[in-house]
């Protein structure tokens, strides 16, 4: 895996903010799945506070346009938390906030096994308590103040058994009850609902997968790919779900609402 060249100099001003107690680099830079259009994704840890305005300067001054703003803390979701997204040197950057206290409970949660999902814009299969876990065990640590996050860390290298037993009993069963509730509301012409079934029968058959071959699965995003290179995956997984799952016109969706009177 080789680093971006800006992650290191952006992990280094962050790490000048007074509260950030961390700076790591995550996603698909850090899974060494990037692409030459991937983001480079950098979490800011925290344990109380941090200095937001400080923050919002620094986005302001490294934005090739001067024009990223710094959300409040909590104001991308309960999970997501917040952050920023900026373009620097022509490149797409995403700070994202994590309070390092909800950091060590989700770790607590993985090693312990406990599975329980929650709601998050943005995702739309949900979070998982054990997320954060799943971030910091294929994240890399570029600044680390107290060398907490690097000790949390050593605790989720090897993927906890408790963890992968929980998601396979807690999703084992669950693709083919989607997929059987769906065919009932595709039968009645309820598109919207088998949809979803589809969906949430899919990704329980991807936890499944995972858990079974102790793969961390950060989101949803590339999930299908993730699950694809596994063994004991159909052949030619990812290809095929697009096949089965199309079409899927998002702009003609965007259209349709856009058309709503809602005042």
């Amino acid at each position: 895996m080789t680093l971006p060249p800006l992650a290191p100099l952006l992990a280094d001003q962050l790490m000048q903010i007074p509260g950030v107690l961390g700076v790591v680099l995550g996603g698909s830079h850090a899974t060494g799945t990037a692409t030459p259009d991937s983001d480079i994704d950098l979490s800011l840890a925290y344990d109380t506070d941090f200095d937001l305005a400080a923050l919002d300067s620094l986005c302001k001054r490294l934005d090739d346009d001067h024009a990223a703003e710094a959300s409040p803390i909590g104001g991308w979701g309960p999970w997501v938390d917040g952050g920023a997204w900026l373009t620097v040197q022509g490149r797409r950057v995403d700070f994202i906030y994590r309070d390092l206290n909800r950091v060590a409970q989700s770790v607590n949660d993985a090693l312990a096994g406990r599975v329980a999902l929650y709601a998050q814009p943005g995702h739309p299969h949900g979070i998982h308590a054990h997320h954060y876990a799943a971030e910091l065990a294929s994240c890399v640590i570029l600044g680390d103040h107290s060398g907490r996050i690097a000790e949390l860390q050593k605790q989720v290298r090897t993927y906890p058994p408790a963890l992968s037993l929980a998601l396979r009993n807690h999703y084992g069963w669950q693709k083919w009850f989607w997929l059987e509730v769906g065919q009932k509301g595709l039968k009645k012409g309820d598109l919207h609902y088998a949809g979803g079934c589809a969906y949430q029968a899919t990704m329980s058959f991807i936890q499944e997968l995972c858990a079974i071959h102790e793969t961390w699965l950060l989101n949803e995003k590339g999930a299908s790919l993730i699950a694809a290179r596994l063994p004991g995956a159909p052949e030619r997984f990812a290809e095929r779900l697009a096949e089965v799952l199309s079409p899927l016109d998002l702009a003609g969706l965007k259209a349709l609402l856009g058309e709503a009177r809602l005042s």
